[in-house]
């Protein structure tokens, strides 16, 4: 039993080599570190310009994040792209000066709202008289490693999708086309090693993967106090994905209709969660997506966020044993298929 499992193995990695799988991976790793720490991470992300026209000078000498214009035309055009906000300080209305949010919406209310309070915070983030006090300081992120966790986790994410789903497909038709499968029909080899042995090859690819990705780009330290989540998470993703891909190649008949199959995932199934947490689209039914929870669980084990409760690890549990069943149920009528 052990002996043919390791011959599976073995045959499945030699698939593996021979497609370049392997090769594709360790370019796409260099590929994305480049980009992470070259570009992503020096990014200076502003989150949302703000620019005053404070004429009488009464908020006071320039303070820090805060651009002032020259004219209230001016502050009207800067602040016009939905995006940006203006502060308009009218010294003649009350003593100290009366300040006018100016903004364009940008369609959603919740980051309007997060736009103006970003704006009032700078503008008096040298109040020490505020009712609330000032903030507590809770995280040590700087900007540069925020946008460090941001990428990866983004990457990591979509990286495992494709892996997982394309990675085991394209194992699973060149088996077909070679005649692999009708073979297996006839020898003493349980479905259950035929299946086991392609999800251990790419279970230990992709968290191989993740594991090198979370260190080059976080950086040694921080990169390990993120590992333990992060190799969970990655481990529940490439799981769910490369059962789901095992499950496509066995009820279609050849990659191009799968190849159309993964256009779907990635456009109309994982794009919306991107939206939806990144740029922050409000979609009520997002909820409801399983992809949501996934990418949001990945995003939090980067930022050592434990939010995940035992409903989102049951759920995850009782999907992987369910795929797995009716992958060993689709390749069942697959060897009878072959004869």
């Amino acid at each position: 039993m052990r002996g043919s499992f390791v011959a599976l193995l073995k045959k499945d990695f030699r698939l593996c080599v021979s497609g370049g799988f392997f090769l594709l991976a360790m370019g796409s790793l260099i590929l994305y570190s480049c980009y992470i720490n070259l570009v992503y991470a020096k990014l200076d992300q502003e989150m949302f310009p703000v620019y005053r026209y404070d004429p009488g000078k009464a908020g006071g000498e320039r303070i820090a994040g805060v651009t002032d214009v020259g004219s209230l035309n001016e502050l009207e055009e800067a602040c016009s792209d939905g995006y940006s906000v203006g502060l308009h300080i009218n010294g003649d209305s009350v003593p100290g000066g009366k300040t006018e949010i100016m903004m364009v919406s940008c369609g959603i209310e919740r980051l309007d709202h997060i736009r103006e309070a970003y704006a009032r915070s700078l503008l008096f983030q040298e109040d020490k008289t505020d009712a609330l006090g000032q903030a507590e300081i809770i995280g040590v992120n700087t900007r540069e490693m925020k946008n460090r966790r941001d990428m990866t986790a983004e990457v990591l994410f979509f990286e495992l999708v494709a892996v997982g789903f394309l990675g085991v497909a394209s194992m699973l038709f060149k088996e077909k086309q070679m005649g692999v499968i009708r073979v297996h029909a006839i020898l003493p080899v349980s479905r259950i090693q035929f299946i086991l042995s392609k999800l251990t090859l790419i279970l230990s690819s992709d968290l191989l993967f993740a594991a090198v990705l979370t260190v080059i780009n976080l950086g040694m330290p921080e990169g390990l106090k993120a590992l333990p989540g992060v190799l969970l998470q990655a481990g529940i993703l490439s799981l769910v994905m490369a059962l789901v891909g095992f499950l496509c190649a066995e009820l279609l008949p050849d990659f191009k209709q799968f190849s159309l199959i993964y256009l779907v995932i990635a456009v109309f199934i994982t794009t919306p969660v991107f939206l939806s947490v990144q740029a922050g689209v409000e979609m009520g039914w997002m909820r409801f997506h399983p992809m949501y929870h996934l990418f949001t669980a990945m995003k939090n084990a980067y930022f050592q966020v434990l939010s995940a409760g035992g409903l989102y690890y049951g759920a995850c549990a009782a999907a992987i044993i369910l795929l797995f069943l009716a992958a060993g149920w689709g390749l069942g009528r697959e060897m009878k298929k072959e004869g």
